[in-house]
This record gives C-alpha cells, sequence and structure tokens, in this order.
C-alpha cells in the first residue's frame, strides 16, 4: 500500500464538483418536460446610458418576437415584460443540453424626474430592444456665456478729458 499525502482541500473541491454537477444536471435536463425548471424566469441584460438630451435603455432579447414584449409606463417606473418561448419543433429527448433560459420575465426601472414620459419611445431590431427616454427641456443642461462689464459712458468721458 502506497503512502499519500492527505489534502483536506482537494477533497472540498471534489465534493464542490459533484454538487455542482448534480444541480447542473437537475437544471438542464431534457427529461424535464413543460416542468418549471424549463420554463424558468429569467432576465435579459441591459445597459442603460446618458446622452446630452435623453436616457437609452437597450435590453437583450434575441429569439423573441417583438408582439411578445410590453411596455409599460406607470408611477415613474419603467416596465418590460415578455416571454421566451421554448421551440417544441425538436423533440427533448433529442436535446442534449439545455442552457438557455425559457419562460416570462420582468424588469422594472425607476425613472428620474428629468425624463419626459410622454414622449418616450422603443424600437425593436436584431434581438434588442432600445427605449428612448427624452428629457424635459427645462432640466437640459444648457451653456452660460460670461458677459463682459459693461462700462460706464460718463466714466469713460471724464477719464478722457
Amino acid at each position: 500500500m502506497a503512502i499519500t499525502k492527505w489534502d483536506p482541500f482537494k477533497d472540498i473541491m471534489i465534493l464542490r464538483d459533484r454538487m455542482n454537477r448534480l444541480f447542473e444536471d437537475l437544471v438542464t435536463s431534457p427529461r424535464f418536460e413543460d416542468s418549471e425548471l424549463i420554463q424558468s424566469t429569467w432576465s435579459p441584460a441591459v445597459d442603460i446610458y446618458e446622452t446630452e438630451n435623453e436616457l437609452v435603455l437597450t435590453a437583450e432579447l434575441p429569439g423573441i418576437d417583438e408582439k411578445d414584449v410590453e411596455i409599460k409606463i406607470e408611477d415613474n417606473t419603467l416596465s418590460i415584460k415578455g416571454e421566451r418561448k421554448f421551440e417544441k419543433e425538436t423533440k427533448e429527448e433529442n436535446y442534449h443540453r439545455i442552457e438557455r433560459a425559457y419562460g416570462s420575465f420582468f424588469r422594472s426601472f425607476s425613472l428620474p424626474n428629468y425624463v419626459d414620459q410622454e414622449k418616450i419611445s422603443a424600437e425593436f431590431e436584431n434581438g434588442l430592444l432600445k427605449i428612448h427616454m427624452p428629457k424635459k427641456p427645462e432640466v437640459k443642461p444648457r451653456k452660460v456665456k460670461i458677459l463682459k462689464p459693461q462700462s460706464n459712458e460718463k466714466s469713460g468721458e471724464k477719464e478722457s478729458k
């Protein structure tokens, strides 16, 4: 019998790997037809950036039809909800792995007071939802011109005499 050095961390790593595989197999197994595991809730990735005139929200919604997305504005909150439907064309037992999330999603964002909610617009192209939220005119940044002090003409006349 060979003597080997015992490494407790190695045993912990092996246990962690086995647990990860166990949970991964449960979630990705094709035997759960129409189960909540396949129809799980997911959340699309979102980028939000600000320009001088507007806020822009871009959400990644690949594989989703425009008709399956709903945008709602209520109480200074922008809500996006929709659903990515599982394609039933291929029988699930033929799948080797299912990693993409399917089912409904819901995202909500608080809108700042300076957004003009009446002029919010959206476009959907190639799986990207882009929502334009214009700023109200009174809060748009503006440049202030620095004026030179006005010289008093009378004082100028006195100096020239």
